[in-house]
């Protein structure tokens, strides 16, 4: 036996693999340094930032649209026929007292009469905001509205 024909026992030993990213070697495909070599990088869209530079509105929210300022309850002229006698004078409180409007933290709210059904009884109105058509039937009936 000569020395070319020597074989080992054992085969060879590799080098141990090291966890950079396996067979591809030192960057692993990475690049060099920064935040896009590092693992689980995430970079914030460009967009992002003009967003936060914005000037924003504070305030109420999404509702910001809405207003602040209540608005009337609205009576038809069909619940003071049935509600009323001829004569009779209606204001908010007169209204809560019967039930028809309710208070709120005991105040009474603004009322707006419409003219939904018709009216045959004077009745003397006042406190109370009057829709056009509804000012019209009931003076028709010959009531009165004052302010």
């Amino acid at each position: 036996m000569q020395t070319h024909q020597l074989k080992r026992n054992t085969p060879r030993k590799r080098s141990v693999q090291v966890g950079r990213g396996g067979t591809r070697g030192k960057t692993s495909g990475r690049g060099t340094k920064g935040q896009k070599a590092r693992s689980g990088h995430k970079i914030r869209p460009e967009i992002r930032d003009l967003i936060k530079r914005l000037p924003k509105l504070r305030g109420r929210g999404k509702n910001s649209n809405l207003s602040i300022q209540e608005k009337p309850v609205a009576v038809n002229l069909a619940v003071l026929e049935s509600s009323f006698q001829s004569g009779d004078a209606v204001t908010p409180k007169i209204l809560a007292d019967k039930n028809i409007i309710r208070v709120k933290s005991s105040r009474y709210p603004a009322v707006k009469i419409l003219s939904g059904g018709d009216i045959t009884k004077k009745l003397v109105i006042s406190g109370c905001t009057v829709s056009k058509a509804a000012r019209e039937r009931i003076e028709k009936a010959g009531g009165e509205i004052r302010s």
